[in-house]
């Protein structure tokens, strides 16, 4: 690992924090390479729960390195692909782990930083945090952000901030539901905290499968092959240890197994 990119793990819960904070934790090819490596280790490792990512210093990500920009400016249209190829799988990793992902956005997001938030499961913010999708004012496109920024804000506000590039403020970006949260600077820590106690207490299993579950019902109409596969997954989790245990755990009025005592 870089030293752009730093990692804590206690009591479950795996923090990894981007650190270039002189640059306002812009990101390369170098730190999206830490980065993805770093969260399919945090996946493998069965100690870690849940996955917080956050930033050093007054920004969460101000989205591309300059000078990995004009790098890329030189490249030709095969290199760009494999460039872009390696933030999509970053994007694609973070959005399909199966353990809880929270975005502690401390400051300022824009361009693959947003990107970044919306791959996250939740997302708590600063009060202060602005947001950008910046890409056409340098005449480009947010292309391997955008499945999940659209999923998150939707495709009418995708259309206004994609198109103008506008700073939207932490309470619009709630508004349209990229932060779930927003809490004074001071009270951050406190919000997340909250939110990893609610889900330390809950099954790691079931959490996993609640997420492939979401992945595949969404934008899906109710016929009957998805009722059928939602049964087939329900009495699977059913008959599945954690889901004896905590069964037998709620009517022993016991805590689960899975939470420490």
């Amino acid at each position: 690992m870089s030293s752009h990119l730093t990692s804590l793990s206690i009591d479950g819960v795996f923090t990894i924090t981007l650190n270039r904070p002189d640059i306002h934790n812009a990101f390369d090819d170098t730190l999206i390479a830490d980065l993805t490596r770093t969260l399919h280790e945090a996946e493998a490792d069965k100690n870690v729960r849940i996955i917080v990512l956050t930033g050093t210093g007054k920004s969460f990500s101000a989205g591309a390195d300059l000078n990995w920009m004009k790098r890329m400016a030189r490249y030709t249209e095969e290199e760009n692909y494999h460039d872009a190829m390696a933030l999509a799988e970053l994007m694609l990793t973070l959005n399909r782990l199966p353990k809880p992902t929270i975005a502690r956005v401390n400051g300022a997001a824009y361009g693959g930083g947003v990107g970044l938030i919306a791959c996250c499961d939740m997302a708590i913010g600063v009060t202060d945090a602005q947001f950008a999708l910046t890409e056409v004012k340098l005449g480009l496109i947010p292309a391997v952000i955008s499945p999940y920024v659209v999923a998150a804000i939707g495709e009418k506000m995708s259309r206004r901030y994609f198109l103008t590039a506008e700073r939207f403020s932490a309470a619009d970006a709630m508004r349209m539901n990229l932060l779930n949260e927003v809490v004074d600077a001071n009270e951050l820590d406190q919000a997340v905290a909250r939110l990893v106690a609610a889900l330390l207490a809950a099954g790691p299993v079931a959490q996993a499968e609640a997420k492939d579950l979401i992945a595949s019902v969404s934008h899906r109409p109710p016929t009957d092959s998805v009722i059928a596969d939602t049964a087939e997954r329900i009495a699977h989790v059913r008959i599945s240890l954690e889901g004896q245990e905590g069964l037998a755990a709620f009517l022993e009025k016991r805590k689960p197994s899975w939470i420490k005592k």
